[in-house]
């Protein structure tokens, strides 16, 4: 096996560029901060939203740097993985998962209801699901806060 770097050259001048910020830096976090994003990145993120391999698109659903509407589209995939990737990722805005909430899928429901940053009103809805799963998902997460909150008492 071969150690072959795939970085474009304005990658490897973007990280010489940070380099000394990184090694004189006390935080040990920036010595592994990434590249900023740039236009060819999200470029790159719309491709593999479009691709037809269906893993490929779970990993454009996935990004934390997706636009809105690499999202939105996502959302509507015919396949079901690809919306709990959509419904799983922190950064989906609150009316896309609005909704998935809604999805026929209970496994893109579960991951909805489990994603930290759901709107409440969603969470209410998700509280009444024909699903057994996501009632108790639900369930879980509002347990969870409970005893945050309960811990944070004392």
């Amino acid at each position: 096996m071969s150690c072959i770097r795939f970085n474009t050259p304005a990658q490897r001048r973007q990280l010489a560029a940070s380099a000394p910020a990184r090694s004189q830096s006390h935080d040990p976090v920036a010595q592994f901060l990434s590249p900023a994003v740039t236009e060819s990145k999200i470029a790159r993120i719309r491709r593999l939203a479009a691709d037809p391999n269906p893993r490929i698109r779970e990993s454009a659903a996935l990004s934390y740097h997706a636009p809105e509407a690499v999202y939105a589209a996502l959302a509507h995939d015919p396949v079901a993985s690809v919306r709990a990737c959509v419904a799983k990722n922190e950064h989906t805005p609150c009316d896309i998962l609005r909704e998935l909430a809604a999805d026929p899928e209970e496994s893109v429901r579960a991951w909805v209801a489990i994603n930290y940053f759901v709107p409440a009103d969603v969470m209410q809805r998700l509280a009444d699901d024909e699903s057994g799963t996501v009632r108790a998902l639900v369930a879980w997460k509002a347990s969870l806060a409970a005893d945050e909150a309960q811990a944070a008492l004392h």
